[in-house]
């Protein structure tokens, strides 16, 4: 399963962010460090199901169906706040890092009001700095991904000329769910291919750390609390300074109280959409009568959407390049063996083939595989097919699935 690690400052809105998304009851409040402990939760990517395409019923095992939208579970991790020293082991810092180190992708969460000093505490909303906020979690991260790979520089430096130099150095970062590919790019991209171990400096592992950091844990920068004052200014300031960088505004607080909303029967709201719809106006209280304007006027009218179920499809479908795939068993119905129409949906890897599916599937189905059938078009695919978003694909074999 793909896992999401939320990382940033205490007190930016982490935890709310991983209760939305996940419905869980994680300890919110405005002490520093009220997550202790890594949280962990499922959540969901959303994508357009192929039922309405195929005009057919579908009845999900591994996701769910939404009005024609397939939610896919990935997990998230709610990890303590980082402060400065964090790398070096300040604070739950050392923790945090460990757990972070396996997640595919992380979502730097970031106040955007600028309610947050520069030790995690409450403020003023502009009294904070979220660009500075950014930059000090990006030296921590830089500064333990330097300590980490200065230590595997080390112990790959002892199998000189018997390995080739990135396989030597996926061997002693391979628990950080680093993969080769990784580590191939993060050298061409830092000069340093071929150059021996005992050459590198102080320099190059810095140089090597950050590229290898940019391309295992793609990040994408989440501007939470956008409802508040000076919200939008410092929005506009973290995508100026970030242009390389996806910035998403946000407000988890919105998108908590409407999805428990809509659990009450009070609301139709479908996470990820511009909109929701009162059901039940007349079991309201007064207040949360207020709290639906609210988040009307400060949140849709400003930025369409809450921007949580937006940021964990950007991060899944954007940054990671996932594709959706449906595998089934019988290609004129889109069923499994028992039946069940378009039961499983698959994140896949881009440049995934049948292969690949059919391997993530079972094993022994990947060993007897002969082709592969497009079910939509009926069209018969070889083995290498490189698999696209939204495929319903069925695995022909010579042999069944023991």
């Amino acid at each position: 399963m793909i896992r999401i690690g939320l990382i940033g400052k205490t007190n930016t809105g982490k935890t709310t962010f991983f209760n939305a998304a996940t419905l869980k009851y994680g300890e919110v409040s405005t002490y520093p460090f009220t997550t202790k402990e890594p949280q962990f939760g499922v959540g969901y990517v959303r994508a357009l199901c192929p039922c309405r395409e195929l005009n057919v019923k579908d009845d999900p095992q591994n996701s769910l169906c939404v009005d024609g939208w397939r939610f896919i579970p990935i997990e998230l991790i709610d990890l303590p706040g980082l402060i400065k020293g964090s790398w070096s082991g300040k604070g739950l810092g050392t923790q945090f890092l460990s757990v972070a180190a396996q997640a595919d992708a992380l979502l730097h969460i970031v106040d955007a009001s600028g309610s947050v000093d520069a030790e995690g505490r409450l403020t003023k909303p502009g009294m904070g700095n979220p660009v500075l906020d950014v930059y000090d979690i990006e030296v921590e991260m830089l500064l333990w991904f330097s300590r980490l790979v200065k230590k595997a520089v080390e112990r790959a430096s002892k199998r000189a000329g018997e390995t080739p130099s990135d396989e030597a150095l996926h061997r002693a970062l391979g628990g950080m769910k680093v993969r080769r590919e990784h580590i191939a790019r993060a050298l061409e991209a830092s000069g340093l291919e071929g150059k021996p171990f005992d050459k590198w400096s102080d320099a190059d592992i810095r140089e090597f750390s950050g590229r290898l950091r940019d391309f295992s844990k793609p990040t994408i920068i989440i501007a939470n609390k956008m409802d508040l004052a000076k919200a939008e200014e410092n929005y506009e300031r973290l995508k100026e300074e970030f242009r390389d960088r996806m910035v998403i505004p946000c407000c988890s607080e919105a998108e908590l109280a409407l999805r428990r909303a809509e659990q009450k029967g009070y609301i139709k709201y479908i996470p990820g959409e511009e909109a929701f719809k009162v059901l039940a106006d007349e079991k309201l209280t007064k207040e949360q009568r207020w709290a639906l304007n609210y988040f009307q006027e400060r949140v849709f009218s400003k930025i369409i959407r809450t921007g949580v179920q937006f940021a964990l499809n950007a991060c899944v479908f954007k940054l990671l390049g996932m594709n959706v795939v449906y595998p089934v068993e019988d290609a004129s119905r889109f069923s499994n063996g028992r039946g069940r129409v378009l039961p499983d949906a698959f994140l896949m890897p881009p440049g995934s083939t049948a292969k690949d599916l059919a391997e993530r599937i079972h094993s022994d189905l990947a060993k007897g595989m002969i082709f592969a059938i497009d079910a939509k078009s009926g069209l018969r695919l070889p083995s290498d097919y490189v698999l696209r978003d939204g495929d319903v694909i069925k695995i022909v074999a010579a042999t069944k699935r023991g």
